[in-house]
């Protein structure tokens, strides 16, 4: 069964979103590594649920939105040296990254 990202408020999750401010050449290579971080290493962690890069039209923006389990789930995958491993080779394509945990507390829909 295919696990998607599903928002909604309340749902029992941690989020993660971690804006990366990045030189508009660096974009794409940030992009590339996190999307295979996530294929090779974060998917097969305990408490994955999901993961969405998502690059700015100016170049100078990635955004991850990551969905765990639990916040445990996402310390825990914080500890694994391999996991770290690719998150350190983010941290040095970026100028800046702001990783922050989240609880939905609004969705609108049209």
């Amino acid at each position: 069964m295919a696990v998607t990202t599903k928002i909604e408020a309340g749902r029992p999750v941690a989020t993660l979103i971690n804006v990366f401010t990045v030189v508009p050449e660096r974009q794409a290579e940030l992009v590339a590594l996190l999307s295979r971080a996530t294929e090779e290493t974060m998917k097969d962690r305990p408490g994955f649920v999901s993961a969405n890069i998502h690059a700015s039209q100016d170049g100078e923006r990635v955004v991850n939105y990551a969905q765990w389990e639990s916040e445990e789930h996402f310390r825990a995958m914080l500890a694994d040296p391999a996991a770290r491993e690719h998150m350190t080779r983010a941290a040095e394509l970026a100028e800046h990254f702001d990783p922050r945990m989240y609880a939905v507390e609004s969705i609108h829909h049209a």
